[in-house]
């Protein structure tokens, strides 16, 4: 398995390791449900360096990426973010990402660890020119109401204004870090990009704030689900288009992008599955693979599910025939079936991410 500048301090902290998608990486370090809590009420610390980053130079090689994503990265204003998918001829989604751009000549792209082969052949067949610069960088994220406090403890003071899905590349101790503000927990959170040099040191300053616990796979997964967001090799693949995935709203339809008279034709078709979220009656967790049934028809396939510290209840995304995917529907799942709600998004609906500061 592949390590990350931070493995050794995952044996000092006592953390359960695992192999994710080649990569030797925490899933808890105290408990999924204790860390999970944390992270809700006051700061988690994750390392998320298995991460893969793209630097792109120049308004030709950003205008060659944008012709395969569905969002809008040529008008992206500097200090800026925003989340998209890059997808193949047909219209599949081969990974979903965040765009940062740092000036008028400078986009940032962070995809997923396991499809990053797939990303470097799409960009070599469609002329894309990417520095992948994952091998030296780093990325340690701070998730919680309390992580802008965190930030600001460390002596990251350039951090503290940043608006809600913005980056800023910043000084720490004499290195150029950048740090952006996204929070995939649903909380206020940061996500920093630094070199391999730094991250111990960093990572250290960090745990010695009173408020902040380490954190690993498990509550990330638990996260992100309470409050709907899509997990790359789960909810979304190459196979499915981003109509499949849930991700119509980010779609800017007006402009030119790779697969997209395929994309609107299945969307003029109207008959796609779409991944909704779902909701179980108790603490009983839908779990991916369990079909999803409404009475005695097969309607879908849970796709990922989890408990939900948070909401008390059993939590996840399905794939659902297109007359079931909408919120306030009552299915059953798996071979006991298990009583499940569809869901509007967010479950949890007391997250911090959009707190002005």
């Amino acid at each position: 398995m592949r390590r990350t500048p931070l493995c050794d301090e995952y044996a000092r902290l006592g953390a359960k390791v695992v192999d994710f998608h080649g990569w030797a990486l925490p899933v808890q370090f105290g408990g999924i449900i204790e860390e999970h809590l944390h992270t809700r009420s006051q700061a988690g610390l994750f390392d998320c360096s298995h991460m893969s980053e793209f630097l792109l130079q120049g308004r030709d090689a950003i205008a060659a990426l944008d012709r395969l994503v569905f969002s809008d990265f040529v008008g992206l204003k500097s200090g800026r973010c925003r989340y998209s998918a890059l997808l193949n001829d047909a219209g599949g989604v081969v990974d979903d990402c965040v765009a940062m751009r740092l000036d008028e000549e400078t986009l940032y792209l962070v995809t997923n660890a396991g499809p990053v082969g797939a990303v470097e052949a799409l960009f070599a067949r469609h002329g894309v020119t990417a520095a992948n610069v994952s091998d030296t960088t780093a990325k340690i994220d701070v998730q919680g109401p309390r992580s802008r406090d965190v930030l600001l403890a460390v002596g990251l003071e350039a951090a503290g204004p940043l608006p809600y899905w913005s980056a800023r590349r910043m000084g720490w101790r004499e290195h150029e870090i950048l740090v952006a503000r996204a929070g995939y927990t649903g909380e206020l959170g940061y996500e920093l990009y630094v070199p391999n040099e730094v991250a111990v040191d960093l990572w250290r300053a960090f745990l010695e704030h009173p408020e902040t616990a380490p954190c690993g796979l498990g509550a990330r997964d638990t996260l992100r689900l309470e409050v709907g967001y899509p997990l790359y090799g789960e909810d979304a693949s190459e196979e499915k288009t981003p109509l499949e995935c849930g991700m119509e709203r980010f779609i800017v339809w007006e402009k030119d992008f790779n697969g997209k008279t395929a994309i609107e034709a299945q969307r003029a078709r109207g008959d796609y599955s779409r991944l909704t979220a779902i909701v179980s009656a108790d603490r009983r967790s839908p779990r991916r693979g369990f079909e999803v049934r409404c009475g005695a028809e097969a309607v879908g396939v849970v796709t990922s599910g989890t408990y939900g510290p948070s909401v008390g209840r059993g939590v996840g995304f399905a794939l659902l025939a297109p007359a079931y995917a909408h919120a306030g529907v009552a299915l059953t799942a798996g071979p006991r079936e298990m009583p499940i709600t569809t869901a509007e998004i967010p479950i949890y609906k007391e997250g911090t991410c959009r707190v002005k500061v």
